[in-house]
């Protein structure tokens, strides 16, 4: 089954023909299946901005292609303009394009642009609200008279309103605290469970990306020189590093434990998989973990 998103020699050079010409990616094979939850992730210009704006067209390539359901998304404006409602992007720190005078008029604010009739508005309006963990009453408040973590999810209730098949998300926890990254992510997980859509996450969290995506890209230098299960990622540690990323704190811990000679297993990258195998390990040795 071909990809429901791809990028086939992906080159985008900024500022060419000048003295500050930077090629940002270079050469980018992407692919993202239909109802995939995937990650990508890399150190800061690495090239994941540029590579998302591609991937619904904000961006048009230097050279290469991308694909949306196999076909071109460049090959017409009508082509490029359906492909923005079908691949939702939400940009880091989106509470800050709300700009309506409510809740309800900003998350309507795709769907109308999308042509659709208003009980189909109002239904998605709706319908988007719930996915994020917003109540009734909070759709007739000013959105600028809410929290931050309840104005990031208004903005990502407006994208998902359009009930895109793919949703990019860059960063969406930056800048919140642990319970409202915890519920950002859980609206996230939410959606992407009930509607069976792709859901790629940008993020600089090793633990989230551990946690919640099933396959990980890495980009370095506007290239992905490898990609896979977390497990097979995070057993690269020190390529990561020398990528200027790294693996999750349980994942670190659990190697330093092995180092002092504990019978813990390799391939532990999140809290549940750390709780299992000390409950494991307390189980082997009648209640203790000590050889």
């Amino acid at each position: 089954m071909p990809p429901i998103l791809e990028t086939r020699q992906l080159h985008h050079l900024y500022s060419a023909g000048t003295p500050f010409a930077h090629a940002a990616l270079r050469g980018v094979d992407f692919a993202a299946q239909a109802g995939e939850y995937l990650a990508i992730i890399g150190r800061t210009g690495s090239g994941k901005s540029t590579l998302i704006q591609h991937l619904n067209g904000l961006l048009k390539p230097t050279s290469g292609q991308v694909l949306f359901d196999g076909e071109d998304i460049w090959e017409s404006k009508q082509r490029t303009r359906a492909v923005r409602f079908q691949v939702g992007l939400v940009f880091q720190y989106p509470e800050y394009q709300l700009f309506e005078e409510t809740v309800y008029r900003d998350i309507a604010f795709g769907p109308k642009n999308m042509g659709l009739d208003e009980g189909e508005v109002d239904r998605r309006v709706r319908q988007a609200a719930r996915f994020v963990g917003l109540d009734e009453p909070v759709l007739d408040k000013s959105p600028f008279d809410l929290s931050g973590g309840q104005k990031r999810r208004v903005a990502i209730a407006g994208v998902i309103a359009m009930e895109p098949q793919v949703l990019i998300l860059d960063e969406p926890t930056a800048g919140l605290d642990p319970a409202g990254s915890a519920q950002i992510l859980d609206n996230i997980r939410t959606y992407h469970r009930e509607k069976g859509a792709t859901v790629i996450l940008v993020s600089h969290s090793m633990e989230e990306v551990a946690r919640e995506a099933g396959r990980l890209v890495v980009i370095s230098q506007g290239c992905i020189p490898f990609s896979g299960p977390p497990a097979q990622v995070f057993a690269r540690g020190e390529q990561l590093e020398a990528l200027g990323l790294g693996v999750p704190a349980m994942t670190r811990v659990f190697a330093r434990l092995r180092a002092m000679g504990l019978d813990v297993p390799a391939g532990v990258y999140t809290v549940a998989q750390a709780r299992d195998a000390v409950l494991a390990v307390l189980a082997r040795k009648e209640g203790s973990p000590w050889p």
